[in-house]
């Protein structure tokens, strides 16, 4: 890998043509990541668990002149695999490909110790930051695998790779998430038009920040769209080849 991603400079016309679906569209490093992706010719597909941030971004993408997205509200902690599958059927018959997909929704609660941990938190965590992710993948991958380039981001999270007490439920479900992105590289070796990666977002002042850290100053974090050269490098063309990483947004 010669170029580095944190410093990737992405032409205007990076993403033409392509179809992408976004977890987690509705705000912070989603929306940023959606409006990036739609900037430069993406046809977008919207997905969150609430409708009318997503409605937002929708009006915002069509008042930029970018292609019309569409929007699948899903909420991920309850969805089955006949939610995901109907999906993929609905991709193929509105959109008729896709390209790539963000996996960028994520589940997380207040920090406590593991005693205080109930099991309806960790099936959140576990559902929405992992398992969610794997199915949709799976329905996804017929059209995924008639792409010429189709590109799969994960997100993982710093926890995953220090972590530490109080943190659990979040470092586990996103450790999980690394190596999910490792063995799904391995199992798509024989198909090199298929590429998985995980990005490592790094404290960014985004809601779910405000969520875990509510007394934290936030001026001196970066913001959504600093990170945006690392997402728009392995959803374009640039990092064909590349795959079963796990690649930091902050040095």
């Amino acid at each position: 890998m010669n170029i580095d991603p944190r410093t990737y400079e992405a032409t205007p016309d990076l993403l033409k043509d392509r179809v992408i679906l976004v977890t987690g569209a509705g705000r912070g490093i989603g929306r940023a990541a959606a409006l990036a992706f739609a900037a430069r010719g993406a046809t977008v597909i919207l997905l969150g668990r609430k409708v009318k941030p997503l409605e937002s971004l929708y009006d915002e993408v069509v008042a930029a002149g970018h292609p019309q997205p569409a929007i699948f509200p899903m909420d991920l902690e309850k969805a089955e695999d006949k939610d995901f599958l109907a999906m993929a059927q609905g991709i193929a018959e509105q959109l008729g490909r896709l390209d790539g997909i963000l996996h960028n929704a994520v589940a997380s609660f207040v920090p406590v110790g593991l005693e205080h941990y109930k099991l309806a938190e960790w099936m959140a965590q576990l559902r929405v930051n992992l398992a969610a992710p794997a199915a949709i993948t799976r329905a996804c991958l017929p059209l995924l695998r008639q792409a010429p380039d189709a590109s799969v981001i994960m997100t993982s999270d710093t926890h995953a790779q220090t972590p530490g007490a109080f943190w659990s439920g979040l470092a586990i479900s996103k450790a999980g998430v690394e190596t999910l992105v490792r063995i799904q590289a391995e199992e798509w070796e024989a198909t090199p038009n298929l590429r998985i990666n995980a990005v490592v977002p790094g404290p960014v002042n985004s809601p779910q920040r405000l969520r875990t850290h509510p007394g934290e100053l936030k001026g001196s974090l970066r913001k959504p769209e600093d990170l945006l050269p690392v997402y728009l490098y392995l959803m374009g063309p640039a990092s064909r080849g590349i795959t079963g990483q796990v690649l930091p947004c902050q040095a």
